[in-house]
C-alpha cells in the first residue's frame, strides 16, 4: 500500500494500515515520501515572496522568521474602510488568458502521484479574507450592521472562486479538496453559529459542490475552538478537519462523530514542545501521546510540528526528533 492510498483511506472514513501524515511536504528528517501535496494556481501566489507581498485582492502581507515564514496581513494595512464601497475597491483578477493544461503540468511536473495525495487549496477563505480587507473591528461590524453588502461581496469572491475550482478540478485532477476559514480564536468563534449559517455557510457549501458532486473528500481546516460549527460542516461535503486544536473537546468530538469526521492534527501548539528549549524526551513524548490518545479506532491523521526560525537548531532538532519518532511509532501503531 502506498502513502496516498494508506491517508485518502483516513479521508475516506475508513482504518488506514498505519498511522497517515498530513503536511509532510518534502520532510528531509522522515525517510518516507509526502502522503499529502498541496497545489496552487500559480497565478494565485505570483505576487507573493518569501517575505509575504500581495495577495490577487491587493491586501500585503508579511511573513516572520518566528513563524517559520508563514505570513500575516501587514498590521493596520486595510484595503477597505466602508463595506458598502467594496464594488469599488475588490476586484477579481481576469482569468480568461491562463493556460490551465500547462499551468497543472507544470504544477504536478515533481509530484509522484502514486505516493502522493493532490489536494487542491486556493483562499484563504470568505470570513478570514474579510478581516484581511478591514480588519477585525470593521470587519466584524461590517457583517453585524451591513450584512446585504457582506453577502454580495462574499457571492462575487465565491462566483470567482467557483470557477477557479472547477478549472483545478479539470485539470489538476486533485484527489481531495482543501476548505480553508479561520472564524474561531483559542477560547471561542469570532461570530455565531447563527451569522456563520447566515453569511459564510452558504458560500462554502457552493464553492465545494463542484468537488463534492465529482465525489472528491473535503479537509475542512479552521484554528481555534470552532467545534460549534461541525455539524453544518458535513453540509458542505467535509470529511476531515485540520488542524483539530486542542482548545476543543476533541475527546467528546472523536466519540460522537467517530470516523465520520477524520481528525488531523490534534496537536498542542502552545504547549511543552514549542516552548524553549523542551528536552528531547518531552517531543517524544507528546508525539507518543497525541498517538496513543486519539489513533485507537481510526479517523485520526497525525500532524505535528512547532513553530520557529527554519535555521534555529531548537527548531530544527524538534522537528527531526517529531519525525522520527513518527516514523518509528506512528508507523506501527496498528501493527
Amino acid at each position: 500500500m502506498t502513502e496516498k492510498e494508506n491517508f485518502m483511506m483516513f479521508m475516506r472514513g475508513e482504518q488506514p494500515a498505519w498511522v497517515p501524515r498530513y503536511g509532510m511536504g518534502q520532510d528531509p528528517y522522515s525517510e518516507y515520501p509526502p502522503a499529502v501535496m498541496t497545489v496552487t494556481p500559480e497565478f494565485i501566489n505570483e505576487r507573493r515572496t518569501p517575505q509575504g507581498g500581495f495577495d490577487i485582492w491587493g491586501v500585503e502581507y508579511v511573513a516572520t522568521a518566528e513563524t517559520g515564514g508563514m505570513a500575516l496581513p501587514v498590521p493596520n494595512k486595510f484595503i477597505l474602510d466602508d463595506i458598502t464601497r467594496w464594488r469599488d475597491v475588490i476586484k477579481a483578477p481576469d482569468i480568461s488568458h491562463i493556460d490551465w493544461e500547462a499551468a497543472a503540468r507544470k504544477s504536478l511536473a515533481n509530484i509522484d502521484r502514486e505516493q502522493s495525495a493532490v489536494v487542491v487549496r486556493i483562499h484563504l477563505g470568505y470570513f478570514q479574507t474579510l478581516m484581511a480587507f478591514m480588519g477585525f473591528t470593521e470587519g466584524l461590524c461590517a457583517m453585524l450592521e451591513e450584512p446585504d453588502e457582506v453577502l454580495a461581496l462574499f457571492d462575487y469572491m465565491c462566483g470567482f472562486y467557483t470557477e477557479v475550482n472547477k478549472k483545478c478540478l479539470e485539470y489538476f485532477r486533485p484527489d481531495f479538496v482543501e476548505l480553508t476559514d479561520d472564524t474561531a480564536a483559542a477560547r471561542n468563534p469570532f461570530i455565531s453559529a447563527d451569522m456563520y449559517r447566515r453569511l459564510v455557510k452558504p458560500f462554502h457549501i457552493a464553492e465545494m459542490r463542484p468537488a463534492v458532486n465529482a465525489g472528491l473528500p473535503v479537509m475542512k481546516h479552521n484554528c481555534g475552538r470552532c467545534e460549534d460549527f461541525i455539524d453544518d460542516w458535513f453540509d458542505i461535503g467535509v470529511t476531515a478537519w485540520n488542524p483539530a486544536q486542542v482548545e476543543n473537546d476533541l475527546d467528546g468530538i472523536k466519540k460522537k462523530y467517530g470516523n465520520r469526521l477524520g481528525l488531523c492534527g490534534c496537536w498542542d501548539t502552545s504547549g511543552p514542545v514549542n516552548w524553549p528549549g523542551a528536552s528531547e524526551e518531552t517531543v517524544r513524548q507528546a508525539v507518543r501521546d497525541c498517538i496513543d490518545r486519539f489513533a485507537p479506532g481510526g479517523g485520526f491523521c497525525f500532524r505535528g510540528g512547532t513553530l520557529g526560525p527554519r535555521d534555529d537548531p531548537d527548531t530544527m532538532n524538534k522537528r527531526r526528533w517529531i519525525s522520527e519518532e513518527y516514523d518509528s511509532y506512528g508507523r506501527t501503531f496498528y501493527d
